[in-house]
C-alpha cells in the first residue's frame, strides 16, 4: 500500500501561480504514473496531469496544456505540480493519485488505487 500526502494548495488571485507538492512512503518500490485530478462539488473527479515514473513521460488534460507542468523528483516517490496562469475555474479541491498498473493515470478514477485526502486551490477573480 502506497500513502499520498499533498501539500501546497492554497487561494490566490486569476493570473497567479502555485506548487502543489505530494509525497509517497510505504509501498514505493517499481515504477507508477503518480498523478493529479481535481473535483468541485457536485461534479466528478476529473485528471489533470499525469507523469510515469520509469521515463518521466508525462500527460496532461487540455484544460491545463501549456499552464500546468508536472515533474517527479529522483527519488520517484515526489510529484510535484506546477501551476501558472491560474484561471477560476482552476479552483477545486486536488488530488494525488498513483497506481503501479499504469504508465498514464490520466483515466477513470474507479481504476486508481492510491489517493491522498486533497489540498484545496481557490483562484479569486
Amino acid at each position: 500500500q502506497v500513502q499520498l500526502v499533498e501539500s501546497g494548495g492554497g487561494s490566490v488571485q486569476a493570473g497567479g501561480s502555485l506548487r502543489l507538492s505530494c509525497a509517497a512512503s510505504g509501498y514505493t518500490y517499481g515504477d507508477r504514473c503518480m498523478g493529479w485530478f481535481r473535483q468541485t462539488p457536485g461534479n466528478e473527479r476529473e485528471g489533470v496531469a499525469s507523469v510515469f515514473t520509469g521515463d518521466g513521460s508525462t500527460f496532461y488534460a487540455d484544460s491545463v496544456k501549456g499552464r500546468f507542468t508536472i515533474s517527479r523528483g529522483n527519488d520517484k516517490s515526489t510529484v510535484w505540480l506546477q501551476m501558472n496562469s491560474l484561471k477560476p475555474e482552476d479552483t477545486a479541491m486536488y488530488y494525488c493519485v498513483a497506481d503501479r498498473r499504469w504508465g498514464n493515470c490520466l483515466r477513470s478514477p474507479a481504476q486508481l488505487g492510491n489517493w491522498g485526502q486533497g489540498t484545496q486551490v481557490t483562484v479569486s477573480s
